[in-house]
């Protein structure tokens, strides 16, 4: 049995103690600055409990002692002192930042460190990224990827079609930091927000947009071999033009803390939310130009007799099953682990990643 320390008691972080101590696999500790919070915590009785600061690096490092691996779900402007506080040292790291920032520097950190650092092991940036190399593969020349993902209230009740399903800081920081892509064959900078398209999917229409984070380590992996990559957040429509009109008109991108205090009191959680993906990818198998493609919508589920969001848990099940392939020795112990290192089918054949094959649609149909 191996020991593992999730540090972050919220949502996300709570839903990942609870499917790995199910496996009775590993031997689960969750961390969180708040001993109410944990108090709190349902459904977690062979989970301990710890008050921890991550602002105290002694007190962090002794509870990284003898864990085999630390998985993250803190505020991504906390990650970086966790990952910090692994250097050098064996305990494996993970974590689900879209941060940018907070992903390069958990890149430098992972340079010749005895242990893996694995970042971005949610779903987008995560399993996205996955599809995406997988889907690549099938072509003998790249032209095109498109990743577009999005947590989406069944049933949308206000203006802006959207209640809160995850972190409010992640969602805000996303819609105002730059957005990496790749354009003419050459990566770049696009802002967030912008190039908005609308789509349908299964009859249900929809709008996406640039936003931060989602394509991970993909351009670094795919530039100079494919003319355009970009991922955007799918919304209901008219949920973009609200936004910027907060962020920009009203220069809520300056005043996060009002913005994020707007949100939390005038927008509803709900456990009702869809969870909708769609990747498509194009280009050359022989003389042939071809398109392969990634559709799936995933609802809420139960887990221990209680309803979890689908963002809660796609994401949990993203980075559980990473943590598995870990364990298994089938991904590198060392080092910086990409999201796109990771097979698609083994993904997918895991315990926790099957929750992410696709329902099949004549059978959907049926």
């Amino acid at each position: 049995m191996k020991n593992i320390l999730v540090i972050g008691a919220g949502t996300i972080g709570s839903t990942i103690a609870e499917m790995l101590a199910g496996t009775r696999d590993y031997a689960v500790t969750i961390a969180d600055h708040s001993a109410e919070r944990l108090q709190r915590l349902e459904g977690l009785q062979e989970v301990e409990r710890l008050v921890l600061d991550i602002g105290d690096e002694p007190g962090l490092r002794r509870a990284l002692g003898g864990q085999f691996a630390v998985l993250s779900a803190a505020p991504y402007h906390q990650t970086a002192k966790i990952a910090q506080a692994v250097k050098g040292g064996t305990t494996h790291y993970l974590d689900l930042t879209e941060d940018v920032a907070t992903t390069r520097l958990v890149r430098g950190l992972a340079a010749g460190a005895p242990s893996a650092f694995i970042p971005q092991c949610g779903l987008a940036p995560g399993f996205v990224s996955i599809v995406a190399n997988d889907l690549a593969g099938r072509f003998d020349r790249l032209d095109q990827i498109k990743m577009r993902v999005g947590a989406l209230p069944e049933f949308p009740s206000n203006a802006l079609n959207y209640n809160l399903t995850w972190s409010t800081d992640g969602v805000i920081n996303e819609y105002c930091e730059p957005c990496e892509a790749i354009a003419g064959g050459v990566k770049c900078s696009v802002p967030a927000l912008e190039e908005l398209e609308e789509f349908s999917l299964d009859g249900t229409k929809y709008e996406a947009f640039n936003t931060s984070g989602g394509l991970g380590s993909l351009c670094e992996t795919f530039e100079g071999r494919i003319r355009s990559l970009n991922y955007r957040t799918i919304r209901y429509p008219g949920h973009c033009a609200i936004m910027k009109a907060l962020l920009n008109d009203l220069r809520l991108r300056d005043r996060r803390d009002v913005l994020k205090d707007i949100l939390e009191n005038s927008l509803p959680a709900t456990l009702q939310d869809v969870v909708v993906v769609l990747v498509t990818a194009s280009g050359w198998r022989g003389d042939r130009f071809l398109q392969e493609t990634y559709a799936n919508k995933i609802y809420s589920q139960t887990l221990g007799g209680r309803r979890h969001s689908a963002i809660q848990m796609t994401t949990a099940a993203g980075i559980c099953t990473v943590l598995d392939l870990l364990a298994e020795e089938r991904l590198p112990r060392s080092g910086f682990v990409r999201q796109e290192g990771v097979p698609l089918e083994s993904f997918l054949q895991n315990r926790f990643g099957r929750l992410y094959r696709p329902v099949e649609r004549a059978a959907a149909a049926a």
